[in-house]
Formats: C-alpha cells, structure tokens, sequence
C-alpha cells in the first residue's frame, strides 16, 4: 500500500508543513471549500483548499525517504515516484498555475525533474474547474534520497486579496 509523503495537502493544518518559498502579495491563505466564485472538488473529504494572491505564490516540501522508513536498497531499485496535484481557478479572476517537483540524491541535486509549462487559466475563455496534473517518475537510476514538490501561482488581474489559483489534493507516493 503506498501512502501520502506530503504532510497537509489540503490545508487541513493551515499552513504547517510547509516551506513558503514565494509568499507575494497577500500571502497564502487557506480556504473553506469550494470558496468564493469557486467550484466544487470532486472528492467530498477535501474541504479546504490553498488560496494565492496577486504576486508570486510558490510553496514546498523536501521529503527525506530514509527518514520516511525507505532503504537504500529499496531507493537504487528505482521504484516508480508518483506525484499529483489539483488546481483550479475563480469565476471572477484570471490566474497562473505551476508545479515543479523533482528527485534528488544525498546533496540535494538533481536526479531528475518535471516541470510542465505553467498554465494560464482564464474565465472568460476556460473552464477554471478542478483540473489534475500528474506525472510518474521511473528509469531515473541510483541515489534518489529526496523529493521535492513545490506549486503556486497568482492571479493575473493583481486584485489585492486571494484571487490566484487554488491548489489542494497534492500528493507523492513511492510503489515499493
């Protein structure tokens, strides 16, 4: 059975957890699902969401896997690393969305990364609903030791408040 690594995905635990690498305009705030001109998620026990602002919001955890109970052994093995997020966007407010997560060895470099192109929702034109990015690492070779993951945005119309993109439901998983 695999299990989440990320600690507080959906904001349950306000902030905690988390390194805010980027904390822009008014800040990251946590929400009460599905939030103001928001939409509904699609799994009912996900209440709360993060919320960004007018400037760069960016957000991150460094998972240590041997701290997390991995082996050496089970790491060279190059089990396959899944990671998944959720974002959407307002009824009222543009926004940008972006993720970066990435393997790493004993020195925190990189052994490999995925980092698709931010995305741009806009709600005149898309549809801002609840949208999913994922992406399952494998072949990376020997030395994984960590994994970050890291996401955030802002919106486009730099209204002062929390009208950047909404992310929750964010996990890493590690099939051995």
């Amino acid at each position: 059975m695999t299990r989440n690594l990320l600690k507080n995905p959906n904001g349950e635990e306000e902030l905690e957890f988390w390194d805010l690498t980027e904390n822009g305009g008014s800040q990251w705030k946590v929400e009460e699902m599905p939030g103001d001109c928001g939409y509904e998620f699609c799994n009912s026990e996900v209440t709360k969401y993060f919320a960004t602002s007018f400037e760069l919001c960016l957000k991150r955890q460094v998972i240590d896997l041997v701290a997390e109970g991995f082996t050496a052994a089970q790491l060279d093995a190059q089990p396959a690393v899944r990671v998944e997020d959720w974002y959407c966007g307002r009824t009222d407010c543009g926004c940008t969305y972006q993720m970066t997560a990435a393997l790493l060895d004993e020195n925190h470099l990189v052994i490999q990364e995925f980092k698709p192109e931010p995305v741009t929702l806009d709600p005149d034109s898309d549809d801002c609903s609840w949208r999913q990015v994922s992406h399952t690492f494998t072949d990376y070779g020997p030395g994984l030791s960590y994994i970050s993951f890291e996401h955030g945005g802002q919106d486009t119309k730099f209204w002062d408040g929390w009208f950047g993109v909404r992310v929750t439901g964010s996990s890493v998983t590690v099939e051995v």
